[in-house]
């Protein structure tokens, strides 16, 4: 079937109904026994909230062939001109956007395992949004070799879109654009990017991360997919036209009916749409052109061709009179119109003849025989409640003659009641070994639910030893209390002779808003008095170490000493941490000791919140006897 492309958002498009009743014309031309869509799919359906996922830009509107494709393993198809692969062309995928498919597909098992996403549905998206990569133009990593651009969303025939990417991705820093294989707006990949390839980066690019993050986004908004009606939800918001809904689901089931893999860049190509001079634009009474009919109808149009030798009924091409429009514009080079290959980067490459090699990160076809599963590391993790856990479960995988094996599928698990969860909400991951047989589980992150559970590494599919990981998430740790203000409870001068103690003991009482403020910690530390930031003095008033021996109970003339003979031997502290308020917010602190210096000196008082309170101390020279 001649191809075309489907144009929304645009002013002056058809209605739904007519896009509807273009759709049912074409598909009423297809052998009875293909299995197609179903009847009217959501004819009711309302596109979920929220800008469409592709920007509302151009697609291919291609329908499958008349033929069901043949089932894998059956005899080729000579026509096929690919060498590979059975059945019709267009049951062809290339090899890395194939296993881009399926790999999203086997992530989202594990990720999302509620949510049934058949690859083949990432298949029919892909499809229609850039003809699979413009058919499997892809490098050995999975990335497109020349940009795929839809046109300028400027408001002149399409949504208006203003720039919000800084022309990141789409090389406009005016308006956005959408781009790569999947057909992402720049606005929808910041929400929904996703790394499919490993690499560390999220390129809309690259098959593996535009098919990963187009699979998140139909199960975030369809949820299980398995359920038609949530299906239609799902691809109405990756493009808000009921007519996409229907081109899509036709590829759909089309897909599932039976596949085949071809080298990349030997895909069948959407053809471009040729002029269609006998094709009305709708509803009008003036006198078509006239002209040789419509050979690829734009599904939008609501109209028909005018008097001629057109592909209709009698003499007017599809009956009645209408204007005719303009041909149908091939893709541009310019950026308004259908899906982009710009024209200063160089020429495409010839396709290879032979399939390329698979990305670094896609496993081996055939991986060995896995005998058992070793933990790597600890097998004790600990974190606190909301907070990532610092150790990560590492298993390595290994054959029977103990060497590692590279390609092993390992499926890490969290059991037991925990809200402890793999990134985007994940209870399962999957990973695949490296070249060193290792598998690290991807970061896990802790709920708020303290307690205990199980990480466990399996290989799915065979029966080894599982390995278990012991986790525990333990409670957050109390708030610290807060204190705006400290003052003193008592009011008179505090003084002692040098070489005695502080008679009586020095209290204080903290309040946060005005309200007393139980179990501040409180910082208590002599200060040398002088401008500049207060530093801890070297001499005069200081504490004792806590359960130090000897020492006088304050009082003229005391003297502190654990050696009987008067002398102290205790080692002065002149800053005490660790202090706490009770529970009326009141601080009594330590006996404080004169040493042999006389004068002023300051004790400061502070708190984390920064509440200060310095008080002066004194110390004379010993009374004469």
């Amino acid at each position: 079937m001649a191809a075309k492309f489907g144009r929304r958002l645009r002013r002056g498009a058809a209605t739904t109904a007519v896009a509807a009743a273009a759709m049912a014309a074409m598909t009423a031309s297809q052998a009875p026994g293909f299995a197609v869509q179903r009847t009217d799919p959501a004819a009711e359906a309302t596109p979920p909230p929220g800008p469409p996922i592709d920007g509302g830009s151009p697609y291919h509107t291609d329908l499958p062939p008349l033929n069901t494709p043949t089932k894998p393993g059956t005899s080729p198809d000579p026509s096929s001109g690919t060498g590979t692969g059975t059945g019709s062309p267009e049951a062809g995928i290339p090899a890395t956007v194939l296993d881009a498919y399926k790999r999203a597909e086997s992530h989202l098992s594990d990720a999302k395992p509620g949510c049934h996403l058949p690859w083949e549905l990432l298949a029919a998206i892909g499809k229609v949004e850039s003809g699979h990569a413009n058919g499997g133009a892809v490098d050995e990593g999975g990335t497109t070799l020349r940009p795929i651009l839809g046109p300028v969303l400027d408001g002149k025939g399409f949504a208006l879109i203003k720039d919000t990417d800084g022309g990141k991705y789409d090389g406009d820093s005016e308006h956005d654009r959408a781009v790569g294989p999947m057909q992402f707006i720049p606005s929808t990949w910041a929400i929904w990017g996703r790394d499919g390839n490993g690499d560390g980066v999220k390129d809309p690019n690259n098959i593996y991360d535009a098919a990963l993050s187009t699979g998140y986004y139909l199960c975030g908004v369809g949820g299980d997919l398995s359920d038609e009606a949530k299906m239609d939800l799902a691809i109405l918001g990756y493009n808000h036209s009921t007519e996409y809904l229907k081109t899509v689901r036709t590829w759909f089931d089309y897909y599932r009916e039976g596949t085949h893999e071809v080298p990349d860049g030997t895909g069948v190509l959407p053809k471009l749409p040729k002029s269609t001079p006998g094709a009305g634009t709708g509803g009008g009474t003036a006198k078509g052109s006239g002209g040789k009919g419509a050979t690829s109808p734009r599904p939008s149009g609501t109209g028909s061709s005018g008097p001629g030798k057109g592909a209709g009924s009698g003499k007017g091409g599809a009956g009645g009179h209408g204007k005719s429009p303009s041909p149908s514009p091939l893709p541009p080079k310019t950026g308004h119109g259908g899906i982009e290959v710009p024209s200063k980067p160089s020429p495409e490459p010839k396709p290879p003849t032979t399939p390329p090699t698979k990305p670094p990160t896609t496993p081996p076809p055939t991986p060995g025989q896995p005998a058992g599963l070793d933990a790597v590391g600890a097998r004790e993790l600990t974190a606190t409640a909301g907070a990532e856990f610092t150790a990560r479960p590492k298993v390595k995988a290994e054959d029977k003659a103990g060497k590692p094996l590279a390609g092993v599928r390992v499926q890490y698990e969290i059991v037991g009641e925990t809200k402890a969860r793999f990134p985007d909400d994940a209870t399962r991951a999957t990973v695949v070994t490296g070249p060193d047989g290792t598998a690290t589980a991807p970061k896990l992150r802790a709920g708020e639910q303290p307690g205990a559970f199980t990480v466990r590494a399996t290989v799915p599919g065979q029966k080894i030893a599982a390995v278990d990981f012991a986790a525990t998430v333990t409670a957050r740790p109390a708030p610290t209390p807060k204190a705006d203000a400290l003052v003193r409870t008592g009011t008179g001068s505090l003084t002692a002779e040098a070489g005695g103690a502080f008679a009586g003991r020095i209290g204080v009482k903290a309040t946060y808003q005005g309200k007393l403020a139980a179990g501040v910690p409180v910082t208590a530390t002599m200060v040398a008095p002088g401008p500049g930031k207060p530093a801890e003095n070297d001499k005069g008033p200081y504490f004792k170490a806590p359960g130090s021996t000897g020492g006088s109970t304050g009082g003229k003339g005391a003297k502190a000493g654990a050696d009987g003979k008067g002398k102290d031997t205790a080692k002065p502290i002149r800053t005490l941490s660790g202090l706490k308020t009770d529970a009326n917010g009141v601080l009594t602190l330590p006996e404080i000791f004169a040493d042999g210096h006389t004068g002023t000196f300051q004790l400061r008082l502070t708190t984390a919140d920064g509440a200060v309170l310095t008080i002066e101390l004194t110390v004379t020279a010993p009374a004469a006897h």
